[in-house]
């Protein structure tokens, strides 16, 4: 009979292709995991892995069935999360995901809130790329993640909260002559745009809004990209570009800085949707909805 521990084991040996690693993450020793994949292999009547020197390859039937493992392990972890919090609106341990360029800027707000609301709560964050997010949740390592919508995933549930205005900002000296005036999007010279680096939805929605407003593909795309939007704001300052800033983060990043200005673009005003996405066989549906309107409430009562 298969159990749920060699299934774990399994899934940790597939997503880190090497036994040591696989030993570490489910906390047994080398020759514990390679013992009970191997009566894995036995039961199935069918090799897994292909063992090599350094590191292990899927076969192909492994490969499925790492696909049908992890689908069970989810659901199982599912079962349990019903159990633990199905009459109790967070309460116990929720992990949740959120991307870079929104943590800074609700973390702050949104904490004391949440502590307050829900004091049963404990709250383990993991801020990162979406990517890395979206592939963490259906790892079942993280219960729900807070990201720039749309996300299309077959087995991802998603549930909208607010949209984030985009705002055109530039070394202050460069906007005298028109800082009351609404900028509009299709007059931004891309090659002057310092994005965040490859890999930050942000920077992908940048250029798409660009592209879009000039209905072509954009060619003159910013080869270099910076790990913050702090560092942004400091080369934009000193004259060396212009950026599009999320509404969320004016506060934060701007404030009282004279050295750079922010300005609405001409309407219709390119923005993100922010929201909450989870796996669709999670039970804690009800629990992702509190958590979205007290991020909503705390939105509305924070104005950037």
């Amino acid at each position: 009979m298969i159990s749920l521990r060699q299934l774990r084991y399994f899934d940790a040996l597939a997503r880190t292709r090497h036994f040591g690693r696989a030993a570490e993450q489910v906390n047994v020793s080398q020759p514990a995991l390679s013992m009970q994949i191997k009566d894995l292999e036995a039961v199935l009547g069918a090799p897994l892995v292909e063992r090599r020197r350094n590191q292990i390859q899927l076969t192909p039937m492994g490969v499925e069935i790492h696909r049908r493992a992890h689908e069970i392990l989810n659901s199982a972890n599912d079962l349990v999360d019903y159990a633990r919090h199905g009459s109790h609106t967070l309460a116990g341990p929720l992990s949740l995901g959120i991307i870079p360029s929104i943590a800074p800027y609700l973390l702050p707000a949104i904490l004391p809130v949440l502590r307050d609301r829900f004091p049963d709560l404990r709250l383990r964050l993991r801020e990162t790329q979406t990517r890395m997010l979206v592939d963490e949740l259906m790892a079942g390592d993280l219960d729900v993640i807070l990201l720039s919508l749309p996300l299309s995933h077959p087995e991802i549930e998603t549930l909208a909260l607010f949209e984030d205005r985009f705002l055109f900002v530039t070394k202050a000296t460069e906007a005298e002559d028109g800082k009351d005036r609404r900028i509009a999007l299709s007059s931004i010279d891309e090659s002057r745009l310092l994005l965040l680096e490859e890999g930050h939805c942000l920077r992908d929605q940048a250029l798409q809004f660009c592209s879009t407003a000039r209905s072509a593909v954009v060619t003159g795309k910013p080869d270099l990209g910076a790990a913050s939007l702090s560092t942004i704001m400091q080369l934009i300052a000193n004259g060396f570009g212009a950026t599009l800033l999320p509404e969320m983060a004016l506060k934060a990043e701007i404030g009282a800085n004279s050295e750079v200005r922010a300005r609405h673009f001409e309407a219709p005003e390119p923005s993100r949707e922010i929201g909450l996405a989870w796996r669709r066989t999670s039970a804690r549906k009800g629990d992702f909805e509190a958590l979205g309107k007290a991020f909503k409430d705390c939105r509305a009562n924070s104005p950037s």
